[in-house]
């Protein structure tokens, strides 16, 4: 059940007094993963933003000092996927429901004596709800700390590796997704089913990413469901990338033990 979370990181396999025991509940750190079963072009499994989060956060864990105690939640395999609708496979709960099954995690986790909770999100449809889960649970509980982050977003090295279309274009099922498949469920990827699409560019400032943008679905913008190139895709360059990012969670979880109340 474990997946590739190394099995002594993982809370479920605690007991009841394990956790009644742990010597400094208020400092460990608790890792709520959250991904989505949502479409992912013809040539990814709907599993790809869980897949991802938990095969970093995984290779981070093997990084982590035994010495910080931090442990992995069950993963949010559902998310609020709706943009992707049309596209068969999908599944997706309201931002309601996604929320409200955050605050409730976060109040037994309260309950049982934890006061700090990263929320891992590794689905791009769905920040905005982590952050207000993290919001809302610390004005609920004051000295309970929330850090919603998402999965890429720890480093800007993997960016590298990437094209500069891909860098400012791509959005899912392109190179970067694709490639880090390669390296962590290689025999779910369809390489020869792999197509380049990028979204129509708009006139003007507005467009699908960045700063301006307006409300779009993927259908709007990609008849594949790719939104990328992920033919150029390799299991080298996601070997590549899972070590940037591995590295960055690493640091970021040791950040957060550390992290004092302000």
């Amino acid at each position: 059940m474990h997946n590739f979370i190394p099995p002594e990181r993982f809370f479920p396999y605690l007991t009841w007094t394990d956790i009644d025991q742990l010597p400094d509940k208020a400092n460990t750190v608790l890792v709520q993963p959250v991904g989505a079963i949502e479409q992912h072009g013809p040539h990814l499994p709907l599993v790809v933003d869980s897949a991802i989060g938990l095969g970093v956060l995984g290779e981070a864990l093997t990084q982590l000092s035994p010495d910080i105690p931090a442990y992995v939640l069950p993963p949010l395999h559902y998310g609020k996927s709706n943009e992707h609708r049309r596209f068969p496979g999908t599944i997706s709960l309201s931002a309601r429901t996604l929320l409200d099954t955050l605050m409730e995690i976060g109040d037994s986790l309260y309950a049982a004596g934890f006061r700090k909770l990263i929320l891992m999100n590794s689905h791009g449809g769905q920040p905005q709800i982590m952050e207000i889960a993290a919001t809302d649970l610390h004005a609920r509980y004051e000295d309970f700390w929330l850090f919603p982050i998402f999965t890429w977003r720890v480093t800007q090295e993997h960016k590298r590796l990437l094209s500069e279309q891909e860098v400012q274009q791509a959005m899912h099922a392109g190179d970067a997704e694709t490639s880090l498949m390669l390296a962590l469920l290689p025999e779910q990827v369809r390489m020869t089913q792999a197509v380049t699409e990028y979204p129509p560019q708009q006139p003007g400032r507005l467009g699908c990413k960045g700063p301006l943008t307006f409300s779009w679905l993927t259908h709007d913008i990609s008849a594949s469901g790719v939104v990328g190139d992920a033919t150029a895709a390799s299991r080298e360059k996601g070997e590549a990338i899972l070590a940037v990012l591995a590295t960055g969670w690493c640091e970021l979880i040791e950040e957060v033990y550390h992290f004092q109340n302000c």
